[in-house]
């Protein structure tokens, strides 16, 4: 188990944020990549196998970006040169001040993404961990949820029903094993004013989600399904 000391600090100063460039989902790939590593450690003492585990994981998270400067290859290149679980936590903690938050909601940015909702409290921001998140997700009463995700730079909204299903399952939004529940939103039909319903089954914990997700692809599906087209 890897315990890397991750930040707290919600937002990033302007000095971190002109610096900033992994995402949370990016993050969380890295950090699996350390994990297979390390695995490999204690799996087998071949040398040549190691090293090209190491190139290979260092190949997959240097394509997660489209355009590395010199300074951030850098900053990732310790990746190959992990040998010892302390290595990979010191790894990762210098990756710190490189993680960029999610884009900053106020309770007012809130209510004009759910303007139908009269009586919407919203989460509760100053306890969320912006560095650690990819999506919003909070429930109201007893199974109304909301969702908030950035897709193509637009910030969406998503209301729905979330109905905990008392077991475990694939998350359509991480794609891992955990405890899910359905959640299923209405739409309007494209053509006419009838109403649909979609939905899937996602985590029922938000924060456990965002520490799982490794890509924004399955994400942006999920949330665009309820899209008007």
């Amino acid at each position: 188990m890897i315990h890397a000391k991750e930040t707290t600090d919600n937002q990033n100063t302007n000095a971190d944020q002109s610096k900033a460039f992994i995402r949370n989902d990016q993050y969380n790939f890295i950090k699996d990549q350390t994990k297979i590593l390390l695995t490999a450690q204690t799996s087998t003492n071949d040398a040549e196998v190691l090293n090209v585990l190491r190139h290979l994981a260092h190949e997959k998270v240097q394509n997660l970006f489209p355009a590395l400067t010199e300074e951030q290859k850098k900053i990732l290149h310790p990746l190959v040169q992990i040998n010892e679980l302390s290595e990979a936590e010191i790894f990762l903690e210098q990756l710190q001040p490189y993680r960029i938050p999610f884009k900053a909601v106020s309770d007012q940015h809130l209510k004009c993404l759910f303007p139908k909702a009269k009586k919407l409290k919203g989460p509760k921001l100053e306890n969320i961990n912006f560095k650690k998140t990819s999506y919003l997700a909070w429930t109201e009463s007893s199974n109304l949820m909301y969702l908030v995700a950035e897709v193509k730079d637009q910030m969406i909204g998503v209301q729905g029903s979330f109905t905990r299903s008392h077991k475990q399952g694939i998350c359509r939004v991480c794609n891992r094993h955990s405890e899910v529940g359905l959640f299923i939103a209405k739409m309007k039909n494209s053509g006419n004013d009838q109403f649909i319903k979609r939905g899937n089954y996602i985590c029922q914990d938000a924060a456990v989600c965002n520490d799982n997700i490794k890509t924004l692809d399955s994400l942006a599906e999920f949330v665009g399904q309820f899209q008007n087209k």
